[in-house]
C-alpha cells in the first residue's frame, strides 16, 4: 500500500470531523502530536497499526449484535458475523486455544465473563440449574434467594494489589472484591518473588473456587505449571489473566510452562497492551466452558462492539506474522536492557530486574513518592505511571513506585542502545528532583521541586531520541 494512502485516509477522516466539531478534530491531530514526541513509557500503552485504528472507523458501529455469531437477537448481523469468526479463528491459532470469545470491551469485561461462566459451571443448586437452561421464569422468590447467596459468596486467591496483582483480582473496591470472599497472595519480602509453597498453602487454607494468576505490575515470569497444580490439589477453577504479556505469549516468547494457555481452565486478556492490537478483552478457555463463556452478552456485556472486534481481526492476522514474533522478543530484551540501565545507575527496582515487558523502580531511594516522580517525569517528557511496590507505605494513591514498560517504544523501532539512553534521562530527572511541601510548611506527597532548565532539558534530549523513529511515519496530516 502506498504511505500516501495512509495519509490521505487520516487526512480526510480529520477533514469529515472538523467540519462538525473542530475541536475533536484539533484534539485527535495534538493527541498524536503530543505521543510523537514523547518518550511513552507506559506498560500498558502501545501504538495500534494504522490499519487496525482505521477498522475502527467504519459502518459496524452502527450494529446492535447480541448473541453469538449465527445466534443473534437483532436481524442483519451476518456480516458482523464474518469479522466475529474471523477474529475469533485468529485468536484461537494464535493461542492455541480451542475456544475464543473476543465480545468483551475491556479487560475487566473480559474477567467478569470469565468470573460468572465459571460460578454458572462450579455452583450447584436447583435455582442455578434453572438459570442455566434458562428457564428464568420458573424461578420462585426462594430460589432467587438461595441463588444470590450461594453465587456471592464464593471464594477467590488472587495476587495482592501492592505485589503486582490487578485490581480486578480481589481489590475491595473493584467488583471482584465485593462478589468474592477474597483472599491475596504477596510475594516474598526478600526478593519480590512469588513463592509458590505459600501460594500453595493459602490455597489449602482457604480452598478457593477460582485460584487467579496473572499481574499488572510484576516483572517476572509465572510457572503456571505450578499454579495449575496448586488449583487442582484444592479443586479450584484456575484462572489467568494474561493482559498484560499476551503479546509475549504471541510471539512465543513465553513458552512451556510460562505460557497460561495450555495450563489455565480459562484465560482472559485485553487486546491492546502488548498485543498491539484496538482497545478490548477477550476470553479463552476449553470446551467445558466455552457456552457459559458465550452468554457473556447479555450476562455481564451489553451489546458488542463490531467495528471493534473487526478491528482485533486485523490485530491478531497482523500478530500471526512472522514478525511479530521478533517484535515480542525485542520487548523483553529492551526491558531488560532498560533495567540494566537503570541499576547500573543506582536506581531500586523490584525484583532487581525484569523477564518480561515492564520494570518497576522503588522511588523511595531517590526520596520521592510515585506521585512526584510521575509527575515530574511527565514535565520532562517522559510518560511513565505511579505504582504501588510490595509493601508500600504510601498506598495505592500516592505510591512509591514507578512502572515503566517497553511495548510502544519498541513499536517505534527503539533498541537497547536507546534504552540506555532512557535510563540516563530518567535518572537525571529522579535525582534531580526533590519533594516539595505543603502551605503550612508540612512534608508533601504530591509536590516536588525540579529546576525547569533540567525538565527541558531532558525533554529536549527526548525528542532528539525519538527523532530517529518516527511514529507513524506513513501518516502525514500536513
Amino acid at each position: 500500500m502506498s504511505p500516501n494512502a495512509e495519509s490521505t485516509a487520516f487526512r480526510s477522516a480529520l477533514e469529515v470531523i472538523r467540519a462538525v466539531e473542530p475541536r475533536v478534530a484539533d484534539a485527535i491531530g495534538a493527541e498524536l502530536a503530543d505521543q510523537r514526541e514523547s518518550l511513552k513509557l507506559i506498560a500498558s500503552e502501545n501504538y495500534a497499526s494504522p490499519a487496525t485504528l482505521l477498522t475502527m472507523g467504519n459502518w459496524f458501529s452502527d450494529k446492535y449484535a447480541e448473541g453469538t455469531v449465527g445466534r443473534r437477537f437483532y436481524a442483519g448481523c451476518q456480516n458482523v458475523d464474518t469479522v466475529e469468526a474471523l477474529a475469533a479463528e485468529h485468536a484461537k491459532e494464535l493461542f492455541g486455544a480451542s475456544h475464543a470469545y473476543v465480545q468483551p470491551h475491556s479487560g475487566i469485561d473480559a474477567n467478569l465473563v470469565a468470573f460468572w461462566a465459571i460460578l454458572a459451571d462450579r455452583v450447584e443448586s436447583p435455582a442455578l440449574k434453572k438459570a442455566q437452561v434458562r428457564q428464568v421464569n420458573d424461578l420462585t422468590e426462594a430460589d432467587w434467594f438461595a441463588l444470590r447467596r450461594e453465587l456471592g459468596n464464593q471464594r477467590m486467591l488472587g495476587m495482592s494489589l501492592d505485589a503486582g496483582g490487578h485490581l480486578t483480582h480481589g481489590f475491595r473496591p473493584n467488583i471482584s472484591g465485593k462478589m468474592f470472599d477474597q483472599r491475596s497472595y504477596g510475594t516474598d519480602p526478600a526478593t519480590g518473588l512469588i513463592d509458590y509453597d505459600r501460594v500453595a498453602e493459602a490455597a489449602r487454607e482457604f480452598k478457593p473456587l477460582i485460584l487467579v494468576a496473572g499481574y499488572s505490575a510484576y516483572p517476572r515470569k509465572v510457572n503456571f505449571r505450578i499454579m495449575r497444580e496448586i488449583a487442582d490439589s484444592v479443586g479450584a477453577t484456575f484462572m489467568v489473566d494474561m493482559a498484560h504479556f499476551a503479546g509475549l505469549v504471541a510471539g512465543k516468547v513465553f513458552t512451556g510452562d510460562f505460557d497460561p494457555v495450555p495450563h489455565a481452565h480459562i484465560v482472559t486478556t485485553t487486546t491492546h497492551k502488548s498485543l498491539r492490537g484496538p482497545r478490548g478483552g477477550m476470553v479463552l478457555c476449553g470446551p467445558e466452558l466455552a457456552d457459559q463463556v458465550d452468554r457473556g452478552c447479555p450476562m455481564v456485556l451489553g451489546g458488542p462492539l463490531p467495528h471493534v472486534m473487526a478491528a482485533k481481526a486485523v490485530a491478531l492476522a497482523e500478530a500471526r506474522r512472522p514478525d511479530f514474533a521478533d517484535y515480542a522478543q525485542r520487548i523483553v530484551d529492551n526491558a531488560q536492557a532498560l533495567a540494566e540501565g537503570l541499576l547500573r545507575r543506582g536506581t531500586t527496582l523490584v525484583t532487581g530486574g525484569t523477564d518480561n515487558h515492564l520494570v518497576l523502580l522503588d522511588v523511595s531511594g531517590y526520596g520521592l513518592t510515585g506521585r512526584q516522580a510521575e509527575q515530574a517525569l511527565l514535565d520532562s517528557g517522559i510518560v511513565t505511571n505511579r505504582n504501588a511496590v510490595p509493601q508500600d507505605r504510601n498506598g495505592a494513591w500516592y505510591t512509591s513506585g514507578i512502572r515503566i514498560g517497553t511495548p510502544a517504544l519498541t513499536t517505534r523501532g527503539l533498541g537497547t542502545a536507546e534504552m540506555d539512553a532512557t535510563a540516563e534521562l530518567i535518572h537525571t530527572v529522579l535525582s534531580q528532583t526533590t519533594p516539595g511541601a505543603n502551605a503550612d510548611g508540612t512534608p508533601s506527597k504530591a509536590k516536588y521541586v525540579l529546576d525547569p532548565a533540567v525538565a527541558d532539558s531532558v525533554a529536549k534530549q527526548a525528542t532528539d531520541l525519538l527523532a530517529g523513529f518516527p511514529l507513524y511515519p506513513t501518516v502525514d496530516l500536513g
